[in-house]
């Protein structure tokens, strides 16, 4: 079974148009045919980097392996790119995904992105079974999320220092 999309590409296609080549503004347009301007604008931007199939509705239950999603978080890091450009630039349906993967792989480490997150969590009252499913780590693993975690915060912290150099060259 197929999900319901809001919008057919057809309605998305003439919205950009009437941007792109009628030249009419983001908000009228908006408002001319209800709904918010930032899909309109999201919908520009995939027009204008995949063309009319940036404008076919995207699976939302896609899976994405650990190495893409740590193959984003890097380019993120790497490039300074923002989360909404990020998933522009690898084709993900929503900045959120993004930003979620980010900020697991910040607050948990690189292996957490390669654990499909999927499927129904445990319930809260069966308490018992929640300790049974949890491992034990060994002591390497210890090791390896700790230093996956160091990495992080370092890039981090490189990344504002060189902000903040970049802002005091530019005073």
């Amino acid at each position: 079974m197929s999900r319901k999309h809001k919008y057919s590409k057809v309605f998305k296609l003439e919205a950009v148009q009437k941007v792109l080549q009628d030249y009419q503004s983001i908000t009228i347009v908006s408002d001319t045919i209800g709904i918010h301007k930032s899909d309109l604008k999201k919908w520009i931007k995939y027009y204008q980097e995949y063309g009319e199939s940036g404008l076919e509705p995207k699976s939302v239950n896609a899976s994405y392996s650990g190495a893409f999603k740590l193959k984003v978080i890097r380019s993120i890091e790497q490039s300074g790119l923002s989360f909404r450009a990020a998933s522009l630039k690898y084709n993900i349906p929503s900045h959120s995904t993004v930003q979620g993967w980010y900020q697991t792989y910040i607050s948990k480490g690189a292996l957490e992105l390669y654990k499909d997150g999927r499927g129904c969590p445990i319930s809260m009252n069966n308490r018992k079974s929640r300790k049974i499913l949890k491992k034990p780590q060994t002591r390497e693993e210890e090791l390896l999320l700790e230093n996956e975690s160091l990495k992080a915060e370092l890039a981090l912290l490189k990344k504002l220092k060189a902000l903040a150099q970049a802002k005091k060259k530019k005073q």
